[in-house]
């Protein structure tokens, strides 16, 4: 079946929104153009024409850094409904954490995971194996065996590899292998039990703080041994502006890091933590002003690559414990692009061609995807948003099974109207 998709504008080299037309057919971009009509060949009656009504189109976005909680803990979210959620957000390939129950640590459990996934997944999903077995700091996967069953890169985010030894051992394999460690950066002897960032607020809340060098000491470490294995090293969310630092230094040193940044730590500080509440507390958690500044400038001058949302469900009921006794985590896939969209390029701080690169450009490069690609030959894999009208993130439209973020209630513009995957549309707004 041959697809249309017509009134639609995309970016052009020069950073213009222009009308496009676009031809799909058999899960393949046969035709772009751009200021044209587009006439359809083949037997009419097959074809199906997607009125975009003046939709901004886009590659299919792409999130390196999703908890899809299945196995193990589908009460926060599921292989489905995660995937779901991802796709109401406009993403078509998201990359799946490992650290669910049980961990995929083994050429069964790998294989039974991604079996899993290709029957409940409505979208691409990319499954990571653990660094290390159980996610604890003391024996190495079997990097070839998890590769040859499917796994996509190696973290074990959540946890912090916390030996070197170890860590040099993970890329001494990768390098050999051709994959990427892919690190949740934090010192457990840095800790002191924080629940939030140290700083000012925390201490007008009473809460303990965690330490901005908890992440940066051991982004510092790792650098290092990226340096001296030749590894490809990429970090998880980074925060701080030390760790914005050490990643510049890396790379002006020609070392092979690549970095991400999320949607709720280049749009929020501890400044905009009200009071002790839970939906506020994630890891690594909000940090000062500055820090949220450094990111920002990390962004646009390449020190940081990519932004990933690192949705991290969780139930109500957990969730109401507060800062102390509740888990970290805040869901991100159904409000990335927009409030990305109308938090910075509306007001002038990136470019829409800037964040477009970012959630999609960017990853694909960085870990060699075929995927978020708008070009001729490529998998139509697409979104549509609608960067006119505004919108309130509202709780009840979450197809997340969860709905812990601080961002209900805010008012947006970009949100996604439809999402397609290998030419078949997998979500549609309903307006």
């Amino acid at each position: 079946m041959t697809i249309g998709i017509k009134n639609a504008v995309m970016l052009d080299q020069k950073g213009q929104l222009v009308p496009t037309e676009i031809m799909i057919d058999k899960g393949i971009i046969q035709s772009i153009r751009c200021g044209e009509t587009l006439v359809l060949d083949g037997n009419q009656g097959t074809n199906e024409w997607i009125d975009a009504k003046g939709a901004l189109v886009t590659p299919g976005l792409i999130d390196v850094h999703v908890h899809l909680r299945e196995p193990g803990f589908s009460d926060k979210e599921t292989i489905k409904s995660g995937t779901m959620a991802a796709a109401r957000g406009g993403f078509t390939t998201i990359c799946a954490m490992p650290n669910v129950n049980p961990v995929p640590d083994t050429v069964e459990k790998m294989i039974a995971i991604q079996e899993k996934i290709k029957k409940d997944a409505v979208i691409k999903v990319l499954q990571y194996a653990p660094i290390t077995k159980g996610l604890k700091s003391d024996y190495l996967t079997d990097q070839q065996a998890l590769l040859d069953a499917g796994a996509f890169a190696f973290t074990n985010d959540g946890v912090g590899v916390q030996t070197a030894g170890t860590m040099y051992k993970a890329m001494v394999e990768s390098k050999k292998n051709g994959t990427t460690i892919v690190a949740h950066t934090e010192d457990d002897s840095l800790l002191f039990s924080g629940v939030m960032h140290e700083g000012t607020r925390n201490k007008q809340l009473g809460l303990p703080g965690i330490l901005s060098i908890t992440e940066a000491s051991q982004i510092a470490r790792d650098v290092l041994i990226s340096e001296a294995t030749g590894a490809h090293y990429h970090v998880c969310h980074v925060s701080t502006k030390e760790s914005v630092r050490v990643i510049r230094d890396a790379k002006r040193a020609g070392i092979n890091v690549t970095a991400e940044v999320t949607p709720h730590h280049l749009l929020l500080s501890e400044e905009d933590i009200p009071a002790d509440s839970s939906i506020y507390k994630m890891n690594p958690p909000l940090r000062g002003k500055k820090d949220q500044e450094a990111l920002i400038l990390g962004l646009l001058d390449g020190t940081i690559d990519m932004i990933a949302t690192d949705h991290a469900p969780h139930t109500k009921a957990e969730k109401s414990n507060g800062m102390v006794g509740s888990p970290f985590g805040i869901t991100g896939s159904e409000t990335a692009f927009s409030l990305l969209y109308t938090y910075l390029v509306e007001p002038g701080i990136v470019t829409l061609a800037q964040l477009i690169s970012w959630l999609t450009v960017k990853p694909a490069s960085v870990f060699r995807l075929n995927t978020g690609i708008l070009e001729e030959g490529y998998p139509a894999d697409i979104a549509l948003f609608d960067l006119k009208t505004e919108k309130e993130i509202l709780e009840k439209e979450f197809l997340s099974k969860a709905t812990n973020t601080p961002f209900i209630g805010w008012t947006v513009k970009g949100t996604t109207v439809l999402t397609i995957v290998d030419g078949k549309v997998v979500y549609k707004r309903e307006s």
